[in-house]
């Protein structure tokens, strides 16, 4: 029987998909978070168990790295995708503490389009980070990375329109600083993703 003292290298696209599905896992439950304006205990305890669960992912993609002589794709940028899918989810899990500690639990349309803006770019990404499976097919590979810049752009649009309402609409100085941060860091997130995106295309660029 052959044995191989070189670990299969899909594991590590195995443990990428394992780590995208769970940042998956945690824009679907902010949308939803938004959608009910349940920012409660018990929506902040769910997040928070979707964020630890990234963190361990992070963590086993860094360990079978410095126990893994060949990669499929340059370490480095293994190791850049890995930490800065976890941010993504640490951020979008930090927005869901700061809405519960503020009492924000009323739903708002601006969180619930920055919902779907999160859910849309983190599903791109996904598709995106699959595809560097099949890296002799860029093209889809880039388009997915075209589509999560668009999404940030919007992100850009919505934050501003959101802080202008506000300063228009809201007289309480305290609600007003509460939701000016988070529609700030809500377009942060977005940000994120947009910077995951270019790791991705700098991939393909090394890789064609």
């Amino acid at each position: 029987m052959g044995f191989s003292f070189l670990p299969k290298e899909t594991k590590f696209f195995d443990l990428l998909d394992q780590q995208t599905c769970n940042l998956q896992k945690a824009a679907a439950k902010f949308r939803q978070l938004a959608k009910d304006g349940k920012f409660d205990e018990e929506g902040a305890k769910a997040m928070r168990e979707i964020e630890q669960e990234g963190d361990t992912f992070a963590h086993e993609i860094t360990d079978a790295l410095n126990r893994t002589f060949i990669t499929p794709l340059d370490r480095e940028d293994i190791f850049a995708l890995a930490h800065e899918i976890d941010d993504i989810v640490d951020y979008i899990n930090s927005t869901t503490t700061r809405m519960k500690l503020y009492k924000l639990t009323t739903p708002v349309p601006e969180m619930q389009q920055f919902g779907v803006l999160f859910e849309d770019a983190v599903n791109n990404l996904c598709k995106a980070v699959t595809g560097l499976r099949e890296i002799s097919r860029p093209r889809r590979i880039l388009d997915y990375c075209i589509e999560v810049n668009r999404l940030e752009n919007a992100g850009d649009q919505l934050k501003d329109a959101a802080v202008e309402k506000l300063f228009d609409q809201v007289k309480d100085p305290i609600t007003l600083i509460k939701w000016k941060e988070i529609f700030e860091v809500s377009e942060v997130i977005l940000d994120k993703c947009e910077h995951v995106a270019k790791i991705i295309e700098s991939i393909v660029v090394k890789q064609s």
